[in-house]
């Protein structure tokens, strides 16, 4: 079956699926991280702050890896050219710069940001999907789908991300502030690395190994790291001058 990439135009402007899905995964990010401060009797607003940081630092990020790995300069200034894995580490630089500023502690910000990582990750792959980027190698299976306009055309995809499920599913662990982040790692760099080994990429490194799969290696190294240091169960304190934790009058008691 052939499939088409999702774009329409309002006047000038062209929409695209992975335009929508990127800002439907910002939203939803957000959404998570507001449900789990009201979880915790906590003002709501940090949410946004995070989401903003990471808009921008995770766009600036996702051109940057880009142009680093495809020389192609040109991309900064296109709607194409985006690294995941850039924009996961600029996100994450950019967020971690606010919480300093904001004076909250950056494992309660980890913390918060893990299950919204995923949701976001999820949703961004849909839009690869409307837009017929990040395909599969050719298969025989009835159920593969042909990309005669992807970027570049191609016959296969492959899209699978159960992250979310998992970490939202233990959002209330027993361990140390900032594990559950260390967990995303482990398990965000696990299924990006299994991917790659049916995706059609250009970058390989040593044998089928790509970039890609190095990075998630080491992503999952740190994981494992971060989930040893952070596995016992402690109390993180919220600074008395983290006022921007400070609940909300019209957040609910």
């Amino acid at each position: 079956m052939s499939v088409y990439p999702f774009v329409f135009h309002i006047g000038p402007i062209e929409v695209t699926g992975y335009g929508l899905m990127m800002m439907m995964g910002f939203l939803m990010a957000g959404w998570v991280i507001q449900r789990r401060l009201r979880e915790r009797e906590l003002n709501e607003g940090y949410a946004a702050d995070i989401v903003v940081a990471a808009v921008i630092g995770g766009i600036l990020g996702a051109k940057l890896w880009y142009v680093a790995l495809y020389g192609d300069a040109g991309a900064l200034l296109s709607r194409g050219g985006l690294v995941w894995y850039g924009g996961l580490i600029g996100g994450a630089a950019a967020v971690l710069i606010n919480s300093q500023r904001r004076r909250v502690p950056l494992r309660f910000t980890l913390e918060l940001a893990a299950p919204g990582l995923a949701i976001g990750y999820a949703l961004g792959r849909v839009g690869c999907f409307l837009v017929q980027d990040d395909y599969g190698i050719p298969t025989s299976l009835p159920l593969g789908l042909r990309f005669p306009e992807g970027l570049p055309p191609s016959t296969a995809y492959n899209l699978s991300t159960p992250v979310f499920g998992i970490l939202w599913r233990l959002r209330r662990h027993g361990h140390g502030t900032g594990w559950l982040f260390g967990l995303y790692l482990v398990l965000a760099g696990l299924e990006r690395f299994l991917v790659e080994f049916v995706r059609v990429k250009d970058d390989r490194l040593v044998s089928a190994f790509t970039l890609a799969q190095a990075t998630s290696l080491a992503a999952m190294i740190l994981g494992v790291v971060l989930m040893i240091r952070w596995g016992e169960r402690d109390q993180l304190p919220i600074p008395s001058n983290a006022g921007v934790l400070e609940p909300s009058r019209s957040s609910p008691s």
